[in-house]
């Protein structure tokens, strides 16, 4: 299957099923001399793990991570780190009737048309579970980038109709609340909201945002690989994102240039900008202000309510889906939208040091 592998660099190939043996991700192009440990890594695991709470799928697996290669006494080694999750709690029975149709908002259907075949299995490679790896990478390049002072922050802005107040963000309960809202009175009006889905046997979309300090200017290129550009290929490549922005995103299409543009000015002989419209990248550069960006979550396609569909003989059918799953998928892929941020900015800048002849000689010149 092409498409497993992500990043230029600092790369990444995640690969295993749902409902198969384990799942796991190789890690290519971390420089050497990291302090890494399994709990460095599980930190970030569980934050996505299933069965913490009443609004995630009751499947409960322990998503205990093992570092197979690229450590040695507690640093890595410069090369390929394999990282492995075991599957524990498979119930494939769950799955066994779906073989023979196709769940509306699945891949099903676009997988038996690519391949001809699909493992049914909880959705195979197109499950939420392939983001086993991606937040296993996250650990790591986020660790990294801290050692930089860039520092990535992830949570919950909305859920269904219901969205936070920024003017009581609470960093904190971004770890404390089940819904990963920075807000404690919005998070309990979005669980409210979420009782209401599930008693209708229905589910709820929402959205994720991501702060990146520390970011230096000058990262990025300028054409095809604009850092915004791949920020947004990377959060959308994450199966439940429907849409990204960068700042201001969609609402700058109903802006004058005069509201839109951020002015510069100098704060201790530094170039910053009064505002931040733009979420901290120009030209597809970081411009050395806080990069914000926003990813937009379908709700959970798998709903205990009626539907129409087909089956593979070309018939219609009407299904009731069975099996475990979230009502809202929104807080366990917070840490999926902050890990893949955190790849790709960690790639970005790996790339960018051959971007000036100086860099070269700070690292070579005797």
């Amino acid at each position: 299957m092409a498409g497993s592998s992500y990043g230029k660099l600092f790369q990444i190939t995640t690969w295993g099923e749902s409902h198969g043996a384990a799942l796991g991700v190789v890690v290519d192009g971390c420089p050497a001399g990291l302090p890494l440990s399994a709990d460095d890594i599980q930190l970030f695991l569980d934050r996505r793990k299933p069965g913490r709470n009443k609004i995630s799928t009751p499947r409960k697996e322990d998503d205990k991570v093992e570092i197979l290669s690229g450590v040695f006494e507690g640093k890595t080694t410069g090369t390929p780190i394999s990282l492995l999750v075991r599957n524990t709690s498979q119930r494939s029975s769950d799955y066994g009737e779906i073989a023979n149709y196709y769940r509306p908002g699945h891949a099903d259907y676009t997988f038996d048309k690519k391949y001809g075949f699909r493992d049914y299995r909880g959705g195979g490679r197109s499950s939420g579970r392939e983001t086993i790896g991606r937040v296993a990478a996250g650990a790591i390049a986020s660790k990294l980038l801290l050692m930089l002072g860039i520092r990535l922050t992830a949570y919950t802005r909305s859920i269904g109709p219901v969205t936070i107040n920024d003017s009581r963000f609470d960093i904190q309960a971004i770890l404390e609340t089940p819904t990963c809202m920075p807000d404690r009175l919005a998070s309990e009006k979005a669980e409210a909201y979420l009782d209401e889905c599930m008693k209708a046997h229905d589910s709820a979309g929402g959205v994720i945002e991501c702060r990146i300090d520390g970011c230096p200017a000058g990262i990025g290129e300028p054409v095809f690989d604009k850092l915004d550009a791949e920020l947004s290929k990377a959060i959308m490549s994450v199966g439940a994102v429907k849409a990204v922005e960068i700042g201001d995103g969609i609402s700058a299409a109903q802006h004058k240039g005069s509201e839109n543009n951020d002015a510069f000015r100098m704060q201790d002989k530094e170039v910053i900008k009064s505002t931040n419209h733009a979420g901290g990248i120009l030209g597809g550069i970081s411009d050395g202000s806080t990069i914000l960006l926003r990813a937009h979550v379908k709700p959970t396609p798998s709903i205990f309510s009626r539907q129409q569909t087909v089956n593979r003989q070309g018939e219609d059918i009407e299904i009731a889906i069975k099996g475990r799953h979230d009502p809202v998928i929104v807080p366990r892929a917070v840490v999926v939208v902050e890990s893949m941020a955190a790849v790709t900015l960690l790639d970005a800048l790996l790339v960018n040091m051959s971007a000036k002849v100086e860099n070269l000689q700070k690292i070579y010149h005797k």
